[in-house]
């Protein structure tokens, strides 16, 4: 048999190339399922799901998306806090957001709305972790946006701290 490699070189490569662009079918679309308790949801404009025309996540898929820390001053603690959680640019990339803005939603149903755009430029995560503990309803958990305050001056302001929802349980993409 002959062998299509030296026969159609150009054609061979051209396949490949598709291969890596495009996904094998659609379900890489989707989300693997919450497999414990759900702890966030996100809906609007988004790409990829798991549950209806949501992505629903508990703690360990948050935290497959991939982590960081940092260490920040806030007006909410005395001292200096770490967080640990997921950066917010990273988890709006695993669901395959579009658009311009996104509303963080409480669990008493506060709300504020974050423009994507600064998202990843201003280093927001979706914390998880305050000190390395676990975070808990009663203290702004089970999930805190906050940006590190200490790292940029513009960052220690009425406008960032507005957006620095606790309690999260939803978050709407639009």
């Amino acid at each position: 048999m002959p062998d299509l490699r030296r026969r159609f070189p150009s054609a061979i490569a051209a396949l490949a190339a598709l291969a890596v662009i495009l996904p094998a079918n659609a379900a890489e679309d989707v989300l693997p399922a919450p497999e414990s308790e759900i702890i966030l949801v996100i809906e609007g404009n988004i790409k990829r799901k798991n549950v209806d025309e949501t992505a629903q996540f508990d703690r360990a898929m948050l935290e497959s998306i991939g982590t960081t820390s940092f260490l920040t001053s806030t007006p909410w603690y005395d001292n200096p806090v770490e967080f640990e959680g997921v950066p917010l640019d990273r988890l709006l990339d695993a669901v395959g957001a579009t658009g311009s803005e996104m509303t963080a939603v409480a669990l008493n149903d506060y709300q504020a709305t974050l423009p994507l755009s600064d998202l990843g430029e201003d280093g927001a995560v979706l914390a998880l972790k305050r000190d390395g503990k676990y975070m808990e309803i009663r203290d702004k958990g089970p999930l805190f946006i906050v940006y590190p305050y200490d790292s940029d001056s513009r960052l220690a302001a009425e406008k960032y701290y507005a957006r620095s929802v606790w309690q999260i349980s939803r978050l709407v993409v639009r």
